[in-house]
């Protein structure tokens, strides 16, 4: 079924527009129909509609029922050191699918991408629309907010502050895992810290363990930063039930 998020405006009693970019696509490359069913979207939850006006400038439905909430219970943040390339657009493509609640770009250390001001605020708006194309596609009514390029040192309040574990995966832990740091806690908001390509400096682990952190391994392999925020989300979502 075609999934489409609603305007601004919202659902409306049982009726609701599409947004205008859905519309046309709606109308002009998929050519629906009155009467066609679909799935809605309004950044809350998911509807069952049925089209009922169609137009290339607009779109309107009837709202039929509520659908099953998929969003995870436990609440995961991925803060990831910025990558090069399109590695930063493949890691949110795949962790909004997974299921992540938000994302933070976080300039460090061995980033070789530095990104501020108005290069940065360009990045996010295309990273938000990354989002909210792969929130669509999964079938997720809420897309994850997608921050502003940090720098990690900007991070100490709510990494210390606004987590009930704040994890670490680097290549250099020895021991710690994140099943016995969630089976200890039972945590609801996490965080997870993955390094950029040649990983965080000892300097950059040892402060954030000052503020709490709890560096993690993620097994004997070294995984690539746009390999190892996935695995540890999946991880983190399944240990806490949210995959079953």
């Amino acid at each position: 079924m075609h999934r489409f998020f609603v305007d601004e405006d919202g659902i409306q009693g049982s009726t609701a527009r599409l947004e205008a970019g859905d519309a046309q696509h709606a109308a002009r490359v998929l050519r629906l129909a009155p009467g066609d069913e679909v799935e809605l979207l309004d950044g809350l939850c998911r509807y069952a509609a049925r089209l009922t006006e169609v137009s290339k400038e607009s779109v309107s439905a009837e709202v039929l029922s509520t659908l099953p909430d998929h969003e995870p219970n436990v609440r995961v943040t991925l803060f990831q050191g910025l990558p090069k390339a399109e590695k930063m657009e493949f890691i949110l493509q795949k962790c909004t699918e997974l299921g992540v609640y938000a994302v933070v770009p976080v300039q460090m250390e061995r980033c070789v991408v530095q990104l501020s001001g108005k290069d940065g605020a360009k990045k996010q708006e295309r990273w938000q629309r990354i989002a909210r194309e792969a929130a669509k596609q999964c079938g997720r009514a809420r897309v994850p907010e997608v921050s502003a390029p940090q720098p990690l040192a900007g991070l100490a309040r709510p990494l210390s502050e606004d987590y009930d574990l704040v994890l670490v995966p680097w290549e250099e832990a020895r021991e710690g895992g994140i099943r016995a740091a969630i089976r200890e806690t039972n945590a609801q908001r996490i965080a997870i810290v993955i390094g950029p390509e040649g990983g965080m400096t000892k300097e950059e682990v040892a402060w954030l363990a000052e503020r709490g952190a709890r560096p993690v391994t993620l097994g004997p392999r070294i995984l690539r930063t746009e390999t190892a925020g996935m695995a540890a989300l999946t991880m983190a979502l399944c240990l806490s039930g949210q995959m079953e």
